[in-house]
C-alpha cells in the first residue's frame, strides 16, 4: 500500500477525519428519568430521538463511543431506498400481501425522508440527490435488474432501466450488460449528517451523551434501569441501536445476525479529465456482483470504493491493495490512483437481509436495518420507532418483528459471508465470461 495512506487513529474512516462540525458531548455523570432511553449514537440511534423528541418524549442517547463512531461513520455514504436482495414481489411472498406491502412502502419513502430532513433541519453534509444505479455485470444480471426496476416503477417510483449504451455514460464503466436507476437515491457525507441528526435532535429536546458505555438494562417495575460506569437512566421504554457494535451487552442478540466486516478505501483526488469520464452526474454505484464492486466520488473527488475479504492474515493491509486495484480494473484507470484514506467497519447482516425489530421483553426492543442500505433504512426506521415510543404497537408498525431467534450453529455460521467470498468471487466471474 502507497506509504501515504492514512488510517486514521483507533480506526476512524475518511469522514471522520475531513468532516468540519465534531464537537464533544459530555458523558452521562447523573441519575436520569426519561420516556424513552437508546443505546448507540448512529442513525438509527438518532433519528429515532430526533422523532421521538418531537413529539414531545422525554429522550436519552447513550454512545459508547462518539456520535457515528461505529457502522454509522465506516460506510460509503450512499442513499439507497430499496432493498438489499429482495424485490417487492419476493418481500410479498416472503411476508404475505399485506405486511409485505407496509415493509416495501417503508423502503419506498426512505430516501426521501433522508433527504427531507437534511433540507428541513440545514444539514451540511455534502449532500447529492443524483441517484443510485446498479450495473448488472451479466445478462442474467441485466433480467433481474430490468424487473427490478419495473416492480419499483409500478409502485410509483423514480426508477428507470438502463441499456448498456446508458450505464456506461452515466458511470464511465465498461462491460456492463445493463442496469437500473433510482432517482430518489443519491451521496452524502454521513459522520456530517448523523451530526446533524444529533444537533437536531438535541434542539428538539434529546439529551445525547458521549463517552457513556452501557454495562447493563435491567428489568425494574416502571420500565427499566440503564447503567453506565457514571450514570443511570430510568425508561418506560428501551431502544438498543448498536447494530453489530453491540458486544456482550446482549449475548442473545449477539446470536441472530451475522457480522460482516467491510473495508473502504479513499484515493487521492482524481485528475480532471479521468474524473470527467467517472460518473459524471455524481450518483453511486453498487452492482449485482455477489463480491459487491461499489464507487462514488466525495466533495473533493476522491474516489470511494469498499469490498470484503477472504479468511487469512493481514487483511487491514491486504483487502485496501485489492480494492486498488479492483477500482483500476473495473473502471480503466490509467493508472492506479494513490489511496489517502483505508479503513473497515462491522454490519449487522439477517438471515434475510431485511430490516427488522427484536422483542427483548415488555418496553424493550432491538432494531437492525443496514443489510447494505443503512443510511436511508435506519433513518426510515427511527420514525417508525419514535411511532413505537410513543405507545403504537408493535404489530402495527411496518417492520418485521419477534423474539430473538438465534442463528443455528452461530459460532461458525458467524463467518459463513467471509468463507464464501472466494466462492462468490469465482461464480461472478463465470457468468460474466471475463476476469473480475
Amino acid at each position: 500500500m502507497n506509504a501515504l495512506v492514512r488510517q486514521e487513529a483507533h480506526g476512524a474512516s475518511l469522514w471522520h477525519a475531513a468532516s468540519r462540525n465534531r464537537r464533544d458531548r459530555p458523558a452521562l455523570q447523573r441519575s436520569l428519568d426519561v420516556d424513552l432511553a437508546i443505546v448507540g449514537g448512529g442513525f438509527s440511534g438518532l433519528s429515532t430521538a430526533l422523532h421521538a423528541a418531537a413529539r414531545g418524549l422525554s429522550v436519552a442517547v447513550l454512545e459508547a463511543e462518539i456520535i457515528a463512531w461505529g457502522a454509522t461513520g465506516r460506510n460509503a455514504g450512499f442513499v439507497v431506498p430499496n432493498f438489499a436482495k429482495m424485490d417487492p414481489v419476493d418481500i410479498n411472498a416472503h411476508l404475505g400481501p399485506e405486511r409485505g406491502e407496509r415493509l416495501i412502502d417503508f423502503a419506498a419513502g426512505s430516501a426521501d425522508l433522508v433527504f427531507g430532513l437534511i433540507k428541513q433541519h440545514g444539514i451540511e453534509c455534502d449532500a447529492l440527490r443524483s441517484g443510485w444505479i446498479q450495473p448488472a455485470h451479466s445478462p442474467a444480471a441485466f433480467e433481474k435488474v430490468k424487473s427490478r426496476a419495473s416492480q419499483w416503477a409500478d409502485r410509483g417510483r423514480p426508477t428507470v432501466a438502463l441499456d448498456s449504451r446508458e450505464t456506461e455514460a452515466l458511470t464511465g464503466a465498461r462491460g456492463y450488460a445493463g442496469g437500473w436507476m433510482d432517482r430518489s437515491g443519491g451521496v452524502l457525507n454521513p459522520v456530517e449528517y448523523a451530526r446533524g441528526l444529533a444537533d437536531a435532535a438535541e434542539k428538539a429536546g434529546a439529551l445525547i451523551c458521549e463517552h457513556s458505555l452501557v454495562t447493563a438494562i435491567d428489568r425494574i417495575a416502571d420500565g427499566w434501569m440503564v447503567r453506565t460506569a457514571s450514570g443511570s437512566v430510568r425508561a418506560g421504554k428501551v431502544l438498543i441501536a448498536t447494530n453489530a457494535y453491540g458486544g456482550p451487552l446482549n449475548p442473545t442478540l449477539q446470536r441472530t445476525y451475522f457480522p460482516l466486516k467491510v473495508f473502504q478505501i479513499a484515493t487521492a483526488p482524481l485528475p480532471r479529465d479521468v474524473r470527467a469520464r467517472l460518473l459524471p452526474g455524481g450518483q453511486g454505484v453498487g452492482d449485482t456482483r455477489r463480491n459487491l464492486f461499489t464507487f462514488r466520488f466525495d466533495g473533493e473527488n476522491r474516489l470511494i470504493s469498499g469490498g470484503m475479504h477472504v479468511f487469512g492474515a493481514g487483511a487491514d493491509a491486504r483487502v485496501p491493495r485489492t480494492i486498488r486495484q479492483r477500482l483500476a480494473r473495473h473502471l480503466d484507470l490509467p493508472e492506479i490512483p494513490p489511496l489517502e484514506y483505508s479503513w473497515s467497519g462491522m454490519a449487522a447482516v439477517e438471515p434475510d437481509f431485511l430490516p427488522r425489530l427484536v422483542d427483548l421483553g415488555p418496553g424493550l426492543i432491538a432494531g437492525f436495518a443496514c443489510n447494505g442500505r443503512g443510511i436511508a433504512m435506519t433513518t426510515a426506521m427511527g420514525k417508525v420507532l419514535a411511532d413505537w415510543a410513543g405507545g403504537t404497537e408493535l404489530s402495527d408498525l411496518p417492520l418485521p418483528f419477534a423474539p430473538p431467534s438465534p442463528i443455528p450453529f452461530h459460532g461458525l455460521m458467524r463467518h459463513a459471508p467471509n468463507m464464501l467470498l472466494a466462492w462468490s468471487t469465482l461464480r461472478d466471474r463465470l457468468e460474466q465470461g471475463r476476469p473480475n
